[in-house]
């Protein structure tokens, strides 16, 4: 068969934890903690030593971010107010991780919903934010335990990886270097999160998804053909995590919550917003496409005020669900993963010749975002 060198999006993978926490649980998980700190500390507290916590609520969180509910890999640990980080038993290095065990999940199932064989695939890419090790790569340990005969390898620009994971594998394709490439965005996002700080306690959740790029000539019926792909980067620390194995340089410091994830989310915001919209209205523009013309957006799902503004100085006018639909609300915001499963959930209802955009932002600050079209 002759390879086109044309990237399309063959099948998505999602998989989804079972155990999800709701806001009332977090805000009284929350809140619990903040009452047994401030008991604990009342004389330093008294005495301007410590500053009192401030407790949170259900109104506040939905407000802040638009988030009521989250999944998680590891729920009772995470809410007792004496632990509040995920648990589980170490696995040994002969068993699969727990990161590519969700990564595995999620790309049997785009395997499965293309029709395809792991004997066709060539390379599976690691997208995400927040890697379990730092070698051997988990795309590695992904591809062996699918039993792909070719390569892999992660790769991490925070919350933006999928979709830079997408164009990196349609470049693949367009170089006639692959004909079929898994990008897998395992996300465990709980793990980096500070559950014990009010300003991002709610934030986020764990996912993992998985994109099926391939050449058009081996792709099934019905696919998405890639248009275009843009990336964008810009250096800030507005959001940030110092968490590595040079820490144990500074052991002083190696459990302070900048080891954790960190945001100026007011910052972020002002920021990062009007860089998107311009990204995609440049590429919409490169392409020929009229961006009020877009049938959908699947929008990186942080917040929903940015998602609110990026759609309406893309589309024109305020967008409503079926344009720019959210799954912020049940799933949080879950890094890479966001924009992907909002796709994968809410794409299916389109007809052939629709146009619609994958984007996401985050740290970096990054930005990516893929122009698709569907097919009969």
């Amino acid at each position: 068969m002759e390879l086109t060198g044309q990237p399309v999006i063959a099948a998505t993978g999602l998989f989804t934890p079972s155990d999800s926490i709701t806001n009332e649980e977090l805000v009284d998980s929350f809140n619990r903690f903040v009452a047994l700190h401030n008991e604990r500390h009342s004389d330093a507290i008294a005495a301007g030593e410590v500053e009192a916590l401030q407790p949170s609520s259900v109104e506040f969180i939905e407000k802040a971010s638009g988030i009521k509910a989250r999944h998680v890999m590891s729920k009772a640990p995470v809410l007792d107010p004496e632990i509040m980080s995920p648990r589980w038993d170490e696995r040994s290095n002969d068993e699969l991780s727990m990161m590519a065990e969700i990564g595995v999940k999620a790309c049997r199932q785009a395997l499965e919903r293309a029709g395809r064989d792991v004997a066709d695939v060539d390379a599976v890419l690691c997208a995400a934010s927040n890697m379990e090790r730092a070698y051997p790569a988990m795309a590695v340990e992904i591809q062996q335990a699918l039993g792909i005969d070719g390569f892999g390898f992660d790769m991490n620009v925070a919350c933006s990886s999928a979709t830079f994971g997408i164009q990196t594998a349609a470049d693949y394709i367009r170089a006639g270097n692959a004909k079929s490439v898994l990008v897998v965005s395992p996300e465990i996002t709980s793990g980096h999160l500070n559950w014990r700080d009010r300003d991002s306690h709610f934030i986020f959740g764990d996912v993992a998804t998985a994109v099926l790029v391939e050449d058009a000539a081996v792709a099934p019926t019905e696919h998405w053909n890639i248009l275009g792909t843009k990336l964008k980067t810009v250096f800030s620390n507005n959001i940030r995590n110092n968490f590595g194995f040079l820490n144990r340089a500074v052991p002083e410091t190696e459990g302070t919550a900048d080891k954790l994830f960190v945001q100026e989310g007011r910052k972020v915001f002002k920021e990062v917003v009007p860089m998107v919209a311009q990204m995609i209205l440049d590429e919409a523009d490169r392409l020929s496409i009229d961006p009020e013309s877009l049938r959908r957006m699947w929008l990186h799902q942080a917040n929903a005020g940015m998602n609110r503004l990026i759609a309406h100085k893309v589309l024109g006018h305020e967008a409503n669900d079926d344009e720019s639909p959210t799954v912020l609300d049940t799933y949080g915001n879950t890094s890479s993963a966001g924009s992907i499963i909002a796709f994968h959930l809410h794409s299916a209802d389109l007809a052939a010749e629709d146009v619609g955009l994958i984007c996401s932002f985050g740290a970096g600050y990054s930005a990516g975002c893929v122009f698709v079209q569907k097919t009969a």
